[in-house]
């Protein structure tokens, strides 16, 4: 049997339902694998875990929920789009069990549209995980966010994540997270993320955005930096995850790309299921 796959995820209750749908995605276009999913979080009600269970449930997969006292993030900066359940994802080696050696960590706002197991077995004994960056046609903030955030590489997104538990475990404490808030509260964007690229940068093994964390928004600039490669019909054939960066969200009204249909399509399927 294949080595079971180990998913994390850390939200609040408001992102349950887009949970939901992507796991029905995940269910889809894995049929064949067996997953375990890890949902961290600081306060989500039992009814709503217990629907979340119910599903793994129906996919015959194992679901542990964690909790997690999130008091010691009470300064840390968040808002209302990046609650402090963000944090959680960088100190998964601290909160999940030592036996774990490595984890999926995945945002709730994707599909996974082919298989997740090329990503699961990459080599990463000698880095801390796995991450993605998207730039633009022509690529105007990488030197901004190397200036703001004082590092030499490219502006990684912490939405999809493979992670090497047991680097994580030597490697990031939360002194030295809590150092960088302090220091450097003030000019963070996106929280969790300039922590990731500030501190733990250089230990990260770059892996394609058009494949593990395909910027949903962006269609225009995958076509064109491609040369007309990418096409909607090369993106179903070989993404393996897109992300819907930003807002508005694809469950939302006012969404409409080229994506948003399938993304309704399978919450149709969730819906439909129950």
């Amino acid at each position: 049997m294949s080595e079971t796959l180990e998913l994390l995820f850390t939200l609040d209750e408001g992102y349950i339902p887009p949970l939901k749908v992507a796991l029905k995605s995940i269910y889809e276009n894995n049929a064949k694998e067996n997953f375990r999913i890890w949902l961290v979080h600081e306060h989500i009600s039992k009814e709503k875990l217990m629907e979340v269970q119910a599903l793994t449930d129906s996919f015959h997969w194992e679901f542990q929920n964690v909790q997690v006292d999130g008091s010691r993030f009470s300064d840390a900066p968040t808002q209302e789009r990046y609650p402090k359940e963000m944090y959680f994802r960088l100190l998964a080696g601290e909160i999940l069990p030592q036996e774990l050696k490595k984890v999926l960590y995945l945002d709730p706002d994707i599909l996974v549209i082919n298989p997740l197991r090329p990503l699961w077995e990459k080599e990463i004994s000698d880095y801390l995980l796995t991450a993605s960056t998207h730039i633009g046609v022509v690529d105007v903030t990488t030197a901004v966010n190397n200036l703001r955030l004082d590092t030499d590489h490219g502006y990684y997104n912490s939405g999809i994540m493979l992670m090497n538990l047991t680097k994580a475990r030597e490697i990031i404490k939360w002194e030295d997270i809590l150092k960088t808030l302090e220091k450097y509260g003030h000019y963070l964007m996106l929280p969790d993320q300039d922590i990731l690229n500030h501190l733990y940068g250089k230990y990260i093994l770059e892996v394609p955005d058009e494949i593990w964390n395909y910027d949903a928004r962006n269609y225009g600039t995958y076509f064109i930096r491609s040369l007309g490669k990418m096409d909607i019909q090369w993106v179903m054939k070989n993404t393996s995850i897109l992300h819907f960066n930003g807002k508005p969200k694809p469950w939302s009204p006012k969404h409409d790309n080229r994506f948003t249909a399938l993304y309704l399509n399978y919450q149709n399927l969730l819906e439909t299921r129950n």
